[in-house]
């Protein structure tokens, strides 16, 4: 059988054109916003040293418990746009249940730090949602009380099943034994784990 030039390179175009399969689009870097307290900043200081480059890094967000986000006018929300006239408004959102005990938080409240994420984000954005992190058997975090990371990472369930909230619950987050510093925050080799495992939720 004898093809014609044209035919041929016709033929060659269109393989030249098709998108391959195997290929996926990158995720622009610091495409991806972040809110939550110091334990979100041990996410992502873990994360920037394990070279992530979707989410922000660290940005001063220590002490920011449920109740710094739930005013969309708060200096903590402040701070995030200072972020976003940064990097430009994000295209995705982590939010991180985190509480004090004394506090706590309200399954109203996480939906309030939805609907504020989504505000302060592109239209569309993809809403990452997960408690704070937990531990092996026998530890917790004495800020956030004896069951305390439990209770956020329900909280954090129960908004992933809600499908009025459109959020995915990626997981837990674990920090191991030796991974602590102060009986709550990570440590070096803690940070550098909760970055490994935000990279393999959201990349």
């Amino acid at each position: 059988m004898i093809f014609s030039p044209l035919y041929l390179l016709a033929t060659i175009s269109t393989i030249l054109a098709a998108p391959s399969p195997q290929s996926t689009p990158a995720l622009a870097a610091r495409s991806m916003g972040f809110i939550g307290c110091s334990m979100a900043e041990n996410v992502a200081q873990g994360y920037i040293a394990n070279n992530g480059q979707r989410m922000w890094g660290p940005y001063g967000t220590g002490g920011a418990v449920v109740q710094s986000w739930t005013n969309t006018n708060s200096a903590s929300w402040k701070l995030f746009d200072q972020q976003s006239a940064k990097y430009n408004k994000p295209s995705a959102v982590w939010v991180q249940i985190c509480i004090f005990a004394q506090n706590g938080a309200t399954y109203a409240e996480v939906k309030q730090l939805i609907a504020n994420a989504r505000q302060h984000s592109v239209a569309g954005a993809q809403i990452y949602i997960t408690g704070q992190p937990l531990y092996d058997a026998g530890q917790t975090c004495f800020l956030a009380g004896s069951s305390g990371p439990e209770l956020t990472d329900s909280l954090a369930k129960q908004a992933g099943k809600d499908t009025t909230q459109n959020v995915t619950y990626v997981g837990s987050f674990i920090l191991h034994n030796g991974e602590v510093q102060d009986g709550c925050h990570a440590n070096t080799a803690g940070q550098s784990s909760l970055g490994k495992q935000a990279i393999a939720f959201w990349g």
